[in-house]
C-alpha cells in the first residue's frame, strides 16, 4: 500500500500531523498510536456509517468504545445535538484521558470537536474526515461550534484535534453535490494566496470533477498546507488567520437566512467570495478583471455566484453583524487587492456592502 502524504500543523505548544490519502481508515496502525487511553467514542451521521463505520470499529475492537450516530446536515448542527454527545461521553464513563473520533464532514468534525473541547474542560479528539470541504478546510486548524437560529458557529472553542487521518477513498462515495461544495473551499485558497493554484484548479477542473485520485490528492495537501501555514502564525485567529474567511461572511448570513438546509456551507461561501470580489472592484481596491475570472472559475465548477431573488440585503446585512470578526460594532471583512492576495479591511459604509449584495442578486 502506498504511504499517505503527511505534514506536520506546527502551533507554539505541539504539533500534529495530517495524514492523507487512499485506504488509511483501513490502517489502524497509522492511526491507533494517536488515540490516547483506553476509551473512545465515534460520532458520525446516517451518511457516512453504512459506508465507513465498520472500518474504524475495527480497529477499535480491542478499546472501550461507543458509537453516536446523528442525523446529516447543517440544521443538526445545534446545542440539542451536542448535548447528545456529552450524553454519550457520560453514558461511556469517559475519562479524561478518552478520545473522541469525528468520522463525517464538517458539521461532525465541529460538533464533536466541541464536545471533546468541553468534556472534563478538554479530552483529545481525531479528525476522520470525509467530504473534500472537511479534508481541506474544516479538520485543520481546532475550530469547533454549533449554530444557533441568531447565526453560524456562534458557540463554540479553539481545540486542536491530535490529528487528521484524511482518507480520500472515502470521497468515491461523495454525492457531486457535496464534491462541488468542497471545490468551493479549495478555489478559496487560490483566492486568498496564490493565483498561480487558481490556473491550476481551472487546468485540472475536470479532472477534478471526475474524481481523479491524485488530482484530488494534489489539491487536498496543498490546501492543508496552505491552512497549516496560517494556523501555525495565528492559531485563535487574532489576524492573518481571519483570511480564510474570504466569502464567509456575506456565505453564513446567506446560509443563516436559509435556515441551514437550503445551501451547502461550499455554496454559500462560493457566492459570498464573488461578492467580497465584487465589493473589493467597487471600491476600487481589485480589477473587476479577477472578479469575472473568479466567478467563471466557480461555474466552471457548477456553483452559485449570484445571491438569489427573494434575500433581501438590508436582512442578510443585519445577519453579517453577528460574525465573529465584528469588533466594537464595526463590521469587519475579507476583500481583496487581487487574485491571490486577501486583506482584512474595516469601516465599509454600509452603503456599499448593500450595493454589492444588491448587484450580485438574481
Amino acid at each position: 500500500m502506498s504511504p499517505p502524504r503527511s505534514l506536520e500543523v506546527q502551533l507554539a505548544a505541539r504539533s500534529y500531523p495530517i495524514h492523507t490519502g487512499p485506504g488509511l481508515l483501513n490502517r489502524p496502525d497509522l492511526w491507533r498510536p494517536l488515540l490516547s487511553g483506553r476509551q473512545a467514542l465515534v460520532i458520525t451521521d446516517d451518511n457516512v456509517a453504512p459506508h465507513y463505520l465498520q472500518r474504524v470499529r475495527e480497529g477499535l475492537h480491542d478499546l472501550d468504545h461507543a458509537v453516536l450516530v446523528l442525523p446529516p446536515g447543517e440544521q443538526e448542527k445545534t446545542l440539542a445535538r451536542f448535548g447528545e454527545a456529552i450524553d454519550a461521553l457520560a453514558s461511556l464513563r469517559a475519562n479524561r484521558d478518552a478520545t473522541v473520533i469525528a468520522l463525517g464532514g464538517g458539521v461532525i468534525g465541529d460538533l464533536a470537536g466541541f464536545a471533546a473541547a468541553c468534556w472534563m474542560r478538554g479530552i483529545a479528539f481525531v479528525q476522520m474526515p470525509t467530504t473534500l470541504l472537511a479534508m481541506v478546510d474544516s479538520s485543520v486548524g481546532g475550530k469547533t461550534a454549533v449554530d444557533l437560529p441568531q447565526g453560524k458557529n456562534l458557540v463554540g472553542a479553539f481545540h486542536q484535534p491530535r490529528a487528521v487521518i484524511a482518507d480520500t477513498d472515502t470521497l468515491a462515495t461523495l454525492p457531486p453535490r457535496e464534491l462541488r461544495a468542497g471545490l468551493a473551499e479549495v478555489v478559496k485558497y487560490g483566492a486568498i494566496f496564490d493565483a498561480g493554484f487558481l490556473d491550476w484548479l481551472d487546468a485540472h477542473a475536470d479532472a477534478l470533477l471526475t474524481r481523479d485520485a491524485d488530482t484530488l490528492g494534489e489539491a487536498t495537501l496543498r490546501c492543508c498546507r496552505y491552512k497549516a501555514d496560517v494556523v501555525a502564525l495565528d492559531e485563535t485567529e487574532q489576524g492573518e488567520r481571519a483570511l480564510l474567511n474570504f466569502g464567509h461572511t456575506f456565505g453564513h448570513a446567506l446560509e443563516t437566512a436559509a435556515g441551514y438546509d437550503r445551501y451547502r456551507h461550499g455554496e454559500a461561501v462560493a457566492v459570498g467570495m464573488v461578492v467580497a470580489a465584487r465589493l473589493s472592484a467597487q471600491l476600487g481596491r481589485a480589477p473587476s478583471a479577477d472578479c469575472e475570472r473568479l466567478s467563471a472559475l466557480l461555474q466552471r465548477f457548477g456553483l452559485p455566484v449570484q445571491v438569489p431573488a427573494g434575500f433581501a440585503a438590508e436582512d442578510l446585512l443585519a445577519l453579517m453583524r453577528l460574525d465573529k470578526k465584528t469588533l466594537s460594532g464595526r463590521l469587519r471583512l475579507i476583500l481583496w487587492q487581487h487574485a491571490g492576495k486577501a486583506e482584512i479591511v474595516a469601516g465599509v459604509a454600509d452603503a456599499d456592502i448593500l450595493a454589492a449584495l444588491r448587484a450580485s442578486q438574481t
